[in-house]
């Protein structure tokens, strides 16, 4: 897994990036849960995102945001960690240009996170959420909420409580041009212990799936 050190908004930001040979590879971000809770990117939901969207063909980069391991800069109450992961994303997309797709995944905070830069970017044609905080984050901003993705939680989720994320998907069902698939896995919990290859399976099949319609 070879180390990259990138040029950030607060100064460097260390990454792992995984590159396919093929030229035109889809590519992805994988963003890591909150900084001051213990999240990094070698969180397992993260790491295991990340294989996944290698292992269907991707070139992939997951990163640590401001403050955290060896990226430069301190916490920035989800402000300043928007525009790493935009740092981020430019520099996934410097050196994969002839690229088909672009994805973000985020877990939890990296979720919510990640949504935000869907709004941003339009050339982001997916979105994989898993656990997105709706009960501490305001999700609102997602009006009108610009691509198709998949919103996966635990229904023994202490963190994010599953009705919140209900709500959530809800309000996103009533967009019209896109489709909020969303999966909730029995018995998991916030960081899904002993759940992790039932959700990396619904992440694989669901993305699969995607790049096969062709659709946003």
């Amino acid at each position: 897994m070879p180390e990259v050190i990138f040029p950030g908004p607060e100064g460097r930001l260390e990454g792992r990036y995984h590159p396919q040979k093929e030229k035109d590879a889809p590519i992805a971000i994988i963003l890591h849960p909150h900084p001051q809770f213990g999240g990094t990117m070698n969180n397992k939901v993260v790491y295991n995102l990340h294989y996944a969207f290698y292992e269907m063909g991707f070139t992939v980069l997951r990163f640590n945001f401001r403050g955290v391991g060896r990226s430069q800069g301190e916490y920035d109450q989800g402000i300043g960690e928007l525009s790493d992961a935009a740092a981020a994303l430019d520099y996934l997309q410097s050196m994969n240009q002839n690229a088909k797709h672009c994805w973000v995944a985020g877990f939890s905070f990296g979720a919510w996170i990640g949504m935000q830069l869907l709004m941003r970017r339009p050339e982001i044609t997916g979105f994989v959420s898993v656990a997105p905080p709706a009960n501490m984050y305001d999700f609102s901003f997602l009006a009108p909420c610009p691509s198709s993705g998949l919103i996966i939680n635990g229904t023994a989720d202490r963190v994010a409580p599953p009705a919140d994320t209900r709500t959530l998907v809800d309000k996103l069902h009533e967009q019209k041009g896109i489709t909020v698939t969303h999966t909730e896995i029995e018995g998991a919990g916030h960081f899904f212990e002993d759940h992790m290859d039932e959700l990396i399976g619904n992440v694989k099949t669901y993305v699969s799936r995607r790049l096969t319609e062709n659709t946003r």
